[in-house]
């Protein structure tokens, strides 16, 4: 079985059946980062066979490089590394050019006293006599004596140089294990210290005293978020052979003394977990700064050790408000430079929260995972995804829907349209800002359904052309009885501040001339005075009657010419300031 191409983003949200793969791709993430022991169950199964296990599991990574890392490694800005475990035990390689002496292929795990031999019979002469330092001088001369590329031992310093797992699992059994897991991370990256090299055990008290001080910073965060905590302590216990050996974090309310929070209610250990995920978004921020290696001289400076948070159904047990709240702290931790996230969950709340193109749903299929995923300019193809995801994890329309702004609009020429100029404005997709897109055949089906949800204090945005102000229904006094005195907030008539009746009207005639030649030539060029010559009249009919007739393929009709004409537009101002006006209104209501 081979599972490839999944992003690790801004964040990665993977969605699925149950037991389709989620955990095991994070594991496998996992493995390829040293933070998971590989079993011989994680093998796959061989396609066809009676229960037949496969002999290796490889894991690959592809990796951006910065200038010190390819200045130091020798290869391109793009560079593969991948684990491997076989009957031989596991092991780092990566992908880069073969030196014709092959001695020189396996410098990695080459020991002193052979580098120095080495060295010398090349009659090189490295920086010092240092072992990194002979082993870097022997690698420059390998990459200029190769020929071709193969898969090569990984040199110890690249090993270091892959990101650092941060993993949050929702279904953990022991609540410790999330307060050891922010914390560990922190402790490898002082034990990585350059700074450290050399004299860790003499060292191995300050990182103990660093690590109070984090966790006391930890302990005053989920006070002041359980304000009914007396008080809430952490006792590191550091080795530097067994990692960070513990974190026994205790908390105690003023009628008690201190107990374990493995011991405190499921309510306790939410409102805690939720504390320590906004206290490591506040550490993650700190990273960069810490870890930053300024260049004095001129010279490549290594940039901070990426960190990838995994989240394992991190939604579980918390209600919708705190998934709100869960995922706003996802999206401020993949808004840092040098942190990535990938989510695996079933909530459908967190699935929602961000660009389509960022959700990898993996399926089974006869017995084997395979990976879906879509990157599509077409609304309709988004929903039909959104659709099979939720048929994947059991959910209803009523709770898809749930803690979203509708946006009430009259028909399929808004639906087909307004996805595409909201992307093309506010750089993400109406369902990653929280915006639910409902079509309603006509005019009075969207007054009534946003009267509708406004009566069941949802949030709605009623969203309908200008010359529904013909309609008596669309008149102040009905809008106040249905809305109240937030009508003016809640409906926006499209083209009345330009004293236009609909929505194809606020494009300029030269640019429905450009796309006209672009998307449905005739005999001899568009003029933007062919479609001056419709205003006076009902323009959206004019112009599409005009169009099909002049043009072999010309639209079919008002629904594909919006999205044809919204779909050849070449940057965000291009979209009219009333319609931008919209969009800003409806998505800081989403935001709210």
């Amino acid at each position: 079985m081979k599972i490839e191409n999944i992003p690790i983003g801004a964040p990665t949200i993977i969605a699925g059946h149950n037991d389709s793969g989620k955990t095991a791709l994070l594991d496998a993430l996992r493995f390829l980062l040293d933070d998971y022991e590989f079993d011989e169950a994680d093998r796959s199964y061989l396609p066809g066979s009676d229960g037949t296990r496969c002999a290796t599991t490889s894991v690959e990574g592809r990796f951006f490089l910065d200038a010190w890392e390819q200045e130091t490694f020798h290869l391109d800005e793009e560079a593969r590394v991948r684990r491997v475990a076989d009957d031989e035990g596991s092991r780092w390689e990566y992908w880069a050019p073969v030196p014709t002496d092959e001695r020189l292929r396996s410098l990695a795990t080459t020991k002193a006293a052979a580098l120095a031999a080495l060295t010398r019979e090349f009659g090189l002469k490295p920086k010092s006599t240092r072992q990194a330092d002979t082993r870097a001088a022997l690698q420059t001369y390998a990459a200029e004596h190769s020929d071709g590329e193969d898969w090569l031992p990984a040199p110890r310093e690249l090993k270091i140089r892959l990101p650092r797992p941060l993993m949050f699992d929702g279904n953990i059994a022991d609540p410790d294990q999330t307060v050891k897991s922010t914390l560990e991370a922190r402790y490898r990256a002082h034990v990585e210290d350059p700074e450290f090299q050399g004299r860790l055990a003499d060292l191995e008290s300050e990182v103990e005293e660093r690590i109070r001080n984090e966790s006391k910073s930890l302990c005053d965060h989920i006070r002041r978020r359980c304000p009914d905590l007396e008080s809430v302590t952490v006792e590191p216990d550091v080795s530097f052979t067994h990692r960070l050996r513990g974190t026994d974090l205790q908390i105690a309310r003023s009628s008690t003394g201190p107990v374990g929070l493995a011991r405190s209610g499921k309510g306790s250990n939410r409102r805690v977990a939720l504390a320590i995920w906004e206290w490591n978004s506040d550490l993650l921020a700190q990273q960069d700064a810490t870890e930053a290696d300024p260049d004095q001289h001129g010279e490549p400076a290594p940039s901070p050790v990426q960190t990838i948070v995994l989240y394992d159904e991190p939604d579980t047990h918390l209600d919708y408000a705190h998934q709100r709240k869960l995922m706003k702290l996802i999206r401020e931790q993949s808004e840092l430079p040098s942190v990535s996230v990938i989510v695996a969950t079933h909530s459908m709340n967190l699935i929602d929260g961000v660009d389509i193109a960022d959700v990898v749903h993996l399926k089974q299929v006869d017995g084997q995972t395979e990976v879906e995923r879509l990157g599509t300019e077409k609304h309709e193809e988004i929903d039909r995804f959104l659709g099979k995801i939720a048929a994947s994890v059991g959910l209803r329309n009523s709770v898809l829907l749930h803690e979203r702004l509708f946006m009430a609009v009259e028909g399929a020429t808004e639906l087909q349209a307004f996805p595409l100029l909201f992307r093309l404005r506010e750089g993400l997709s109406l369902q990653a800002a929280g915006i639910a897109l409902w079509a309603c055949d006509n005019n009075e089906g969207a007054l009534h359904l946003a009267k509708y949800l406004a009566e069941h204090d949802r949030k709605v945005k009623l969203v309908v052309d200008a010359d529904s102000r013909n309609n008596k229904m669309f008149q102040v006094p009905n809008l106040q009885r249905a809305f109240g005195t937030r009508y003016g907030e809640i409906t926006r008539f499209v083209g009345e501040s330009q004293h236009y009746n609909e929505l194809e009207e606020l494009f300029p005639d030269e640019l429905w001339a450009r796309v006209a030649n672009e998307r449905w030539p005739r005999d001899t060029p568009w003029l933007a005075e062919d479609f001056r010559a419709h205003r006076n009249g009902k323009f959206s009919s004019g112009v599409q009657e005009m169009l099909r007739a002049a043009s072999p393929i010309g639209p079919k009709g008002k629904p594909v010419m919006m999205a044809d004409l919204a779909l050849s537009l070449r940057d965000a101002s291009e979209v009219p300031q009333e319609l931008r006006d919209v969009f800003e209104e409806a998505r800081t209501l989403a935001e709210q």
